[in-house]
């Protein structure tokens, strides 16, 4: 007797509806951090130490700033490879409007924050007016602002030791002075509290509407009467500005702008974007999801070093981890 049960097209829709549903992508990151977080503490008595619970919390906080405005980015189906360097040439600036105008501490890091909005407003230029593809106009912006933060800091770092109050912003803690023994960096909360407000852009506003609009169907939307070069120059230019409040994050946590770094963290941010759920074929993406990917990068290679892996080859890791959330993403969207 033939017991077999045949899925109606009904059932087969809403098991494909689930497959691909941004929901489910965030539930296997975050089911990818836990079994991370698990191992890691099996692996090491030292992982769920409160100092190294800081320090994973600390090494989000940038990479997790410069996800964000990626976000925004790969949505439209763009890239943008130049956050790392546009972030040190935001803290080289920042270094500039406080050490060496001696400006305001407010007013440079005010700065330091445009500095990284401008780079982003001509990235968006170049790449809605000139036609030129994101790939190479973000490429090209890299290395200009590489160029530009060895040149204007003279080769070499740029100290706050005038200053002491800069390195409050990231190393500084108000939990603790309100719950002494809970010193958690304020450049935690800065990353919590610039999560809000990009959730709340994505989900609520026009930008956030017009930001999917572009990813889902670019020609489309345009062709409703929407100003798309307008909107793709404005989603560049936030991402921008996310970069330069990292670049300011960076340089409050070393107490220095270092001209030389930044390099790389472009791969770290896209890798922590990917991971969270966003399609790189753009339309679909949440700021939860790149969280959740952030703290996986961070999850990862602390853990890693914790077990003394080489440092090439925790490279090599994530590297795989990378292609195999693209991987994921490819299988998701196949499902029709």
């Amino acid at each position: 007797m033939d017991v077999s049960v045949t899925p109606t097209p009904a059932a087969g829709a809403r098991y494909r509806s689930l497959i691909r549903s941004d929901a489910t992508q965030r539930v296997l990151a975050f089911a990818a951090l836990i079994v991370l977080i698990v191992v890691f503490s099996l692996a090491s008595p030292n992982f769920l130490q409160f100092n190294n619970i800081i320090g994973i919390l600390l090494a989000t906080a940038v990479n997790g700033v410069l996800a964000l405005g990626v976000t925004y980015v790969i949505i439209t189906g763009g890239i943008d490879l130049s956050i790392g360097t546009v972030m040190t040439f935001s803290a080289v600036m920042t270094g500039v409007f406080i050490t060496f105008w001696q400006l305001p501490l407010p007013v440079g890091v005010l700065g330091g924050i445009l500095t990284g909005a401008l780079a982003g407003f001509v990235n968006g230029v170049v790449i809605a007016r000139m036609r030129i593809p994101p790939f190479i106009a973000t490429l090209g912006m890299m290395y200009i602002a590489k160029g530009l933060s060895l040149v204007i800091s003279g080769l070499k770092p740029i100290y706050f030791n005038e200053t002491p109050e800069f390195r409050q912003i990231a190393m500084g803690s108000v939990s603790g002075s309100i719950i002494p023994g809970l010193d958690i960096p304020n450049a935690v909360f800065i990353l919590f509290g610039a999560a809000i407000v990009a959730s709340f852009i994505l989900g609520r506003t026009v930008l956030g509407r017009y930001t999917f609009a572009l990813g889902s169907n670019e020609e489309a939307t345009r062709l409703s009467g929407v100003n798309t070069r307008f909107w793709k120059i404005a989603v560049y230019t936030l991402c921008g500005i996310f970069a330069g409040l990292g670049g300011v994050l960076m340089a409050a946590r070393l107490n220095s702008a270092q001209p030389a770094l930044g390099q790389g963290y472009e791969l770290d941010a896209i890798a922590a974007v990917v991971i969270g759920g966003t399609s790189l074929r753009g339309g679909e993406g949440t700021i939860m999801g790149t969280i959740i990917g952030a703290f996986v990068m961070s999850v990862l290679v602390n853990g890693l070093r914790m077990l003394a892996v080489p440092q090439e080859w925790q490279t090599v890791v994530t590297g795989a981890i990378v292609i195999l959330a693209v991987y994921l993403d490819i299988i998701r969207r196949r499902v029709n």
